[in-house]
């Protein structure tokens, strides 16, 4: 593909680039799918480890609600 398609598919609306983007994502099979989604070696024993603290000390955990008001309080 050109710069010139994707600068032009860039610039379309939000909803129309997210429309394209779920059109290109339901083409794949599911094969590709599996592939595009796999964890490299190093996520997986990220989230092995990351698995393993929480589970020694489930109380270091933040509910989802918190997380949200941080993030909305950095913009």
């Amino acid at each position: 593909m050109g710069t010139t398609n994707l600068d032009e598919l860039l610039n379309l609306p939000a909803e129309a680039r997210a429309d394209l983007a779920m059109a290109l994502w339901e083409s794949l099979d599911e094969v590709q799918k599996g592939e595009e989604l796999a964890l490299s070696i190093e996520q997986k024993e990220e989230l092995e480890k990351r698995l393993a603290e929480h589970e020694a000390d489930p109380t270091s955990a933040i509910p989802w609600e918190e997380v949200k008001k941080r993030l909305k309080s950095l913009d």
